[in-house]
């Protein structure tokens, strides 16, 4: 196994449960070859971790631009007699949006993806679609944001499934897009051309992978939103296809104007939605939709920390788990980095709604947190459209290792030790990362954290917010 490594383990979470003294060897391409259980220590040929590993968690959605403007948004920003929401936040991303040169868009997006790294976020789906210059002036590149975003995610050492995003008009009904919108504007034909660069440049690197993002109903035309599809299918077959999906209750009350149907019900009648769909937020469903969508197949990409901030709803997650739905998490426009948090809010505002605790616990005596944390895994991995998501033979090598010194998981073991990292503290208690068979993280710091933060310090001084 010429340039690989051989790591040993104490105690792995491996896809059939926890497993003690696990020898696992990864290749040059950060691949895991084998997995063998109750192995004895080599230290001439193996790493040894310091405490118990668990998979990777996927980052499935984010706008890493909005990194760069978390807590800018939280002043009273209407009128008398108005209220703020997410239409008011909108117009605060729109203007600061304008500002994000190619250079800044990495600085930020280095940053970013450094502090999701450390946090236990080893791939991400970048939603991305802010392809032009400051009012909307065309790049000599097109893919000149698309490629800054990946120089990012490969500084950090993040695995990346980048979105190029169609965003067609400023609203239904081909509404012109206001000035904080002429970035964004594109065309099947320039999204097509971004995907085949980006795909061409990268077509050697496996921590790199593309898909594309219909931006919503609300923003593509049913015919846009076929050709980027069939462009991409007729590339890659399998490529994954991303989606936002009845965020707000003015979304879905705007899509029955227009077009007689509510946002899921349009998307799901219109195109063949399946296992390479993943429909981000998809907050306001009926019950028909709720089922619908779990039956497909496809991943809804829930974001509850930027729900939250945002003031969308609550996702019907206890009757779409009964249907067999499945799920991932994202950060989104990261006012809160940490999949512990995701997690946690995911079943907190379900015992919120509910009045009881262990609402997604699949019985007596089962994890709340090892249920959230599996199925969060298996919905990341799919939205990525990479064999992510376990320690398994063909799998990439992606997974943290907990501090069992943490004061949150001293004396915990087992499924403990997951549901003491989610429900008893805010600290992420991670003392290792491994990314493609790379360590990355060690007690606690990335290997380039301070070069990535200083750089990203010296541009957040220079823009004037």
């Amino acid at each position: 196994m010429t340039n690989g490594v051989t790591i040993f383990g104490e105690t792995v979470l491996l896809p059939d449960g926890w497993a003690r003294n696990v020898a696992i060897a990864i290749n040059a391409r950060g691949d895991v070859v084998s997995v063998e259980e109750d192995a004895t220590f080599e230290p001439e040929v193996m790493a040894r971790l310091p405490g118990p590993a668990i998979p990777g968690m996927p980052n499935l959605h984010s706008h890493a631009h909005q990194r760069a403007m978390a807590g800018m948004s939280e002043y009273r920003a209407s009128g008398a007699g108005a209220e703020d929401s997410f239409w008011t936040w909108r117009d605060v991303m729109h203007r600061f949006a304008e500002m994000v040169t190619p250079d800044i868009l990495e600085a930020v997006a280095s940053q970013l993806y450094v502090e999701m790294v450390k946090a236990g976020y080893t791939a991400v789906c970048e939603f991305h679609y802010m392809h032009h210059g400051p009012g909307g002036t065309p790049y000599d590149d097109p893919a000149e944001m698309s490629m800054a975003l990946v120089r990012a995610a490969t500084r950090a050492g993040i695995g990346i499934t980048l979105l190029p995003v169609l965003y067609q008009t400023g609203g239904y009904g081909g509404k012109e897009p206001n000035p904080g919108q002429r970035r964004f504007i594109s065309d099947p034909d320039l999204l097509l051309t971004i995907i085949d660069k980006v795909r061409s440049v990268h077509a050697n690197d496996p921590q790199v992978h593309v898909g594309v993002a219909p931006h919503s109903p609300r923003q593509v035309t049913k015919d846009g939103m076929k050709a980027v599809i069939d462009g991409l299918t007729a590339m890659e077959a399998h490529a994954p296809i991303h989606i936002h999906v009845a965020e707000q209750e003015n979304d879905v009350t705007d899509s029955v104007e227009h077009t007689g149907m509510r946002p899921v019900e349009w998307t799901m009648d219109n195109f063949d939605v399946g296992p390479r769909w993943c429909l981000v937020h998809a907050t306001h469903l009926t019950e028909d939709e709720t089922a619908r969508l779990a039956a497909s197949g496809a991943v809804a990409g829930l974001c509850p920390t930027t729900e939250a901030n945002l003031g969308d709803g609550i996702f019907p997650l206890l009757p779409y788990l009964k249907n067999g739905g499945r799920f991932g998490i994202g950060s989104d426009s990261h006012i809160s980095v940490s999949m512990i948090e995701e997690l946690r809010w995911l079943e907190y505002g379900q015992r919120l709604i509910k009045r009881r605790r262990n609402l997604t616990a699949e019985g007596p005596g089962e994890s709340t947190g090892v249920r959230l944390y599996d199925d969060a895994l298996r919905g990341g991995a799919q939205a990525t459209g990479r064999r992510l998501g376990k320690l398994g033979e063909g799998c990439r090598a992606d997974f943290i290792v907990l501090d069992p010194a943490h004061p949150l998981l001293v004396g915990r073991s087992g499924d403990r030790l997951i549901d003491s990292m989610i429900f008893s503290g805010n600290d992420a208690p991670v003392q290792e990362v491994w990314i493609a068979g790379k360590r990355l993280v060690v007690n606690g710091r990335h290997v380039r954290e301070q070069d990535t933060l200083d750089v990203y310090t010296n541009v957040l001084r220079s823009l004037d917010i």
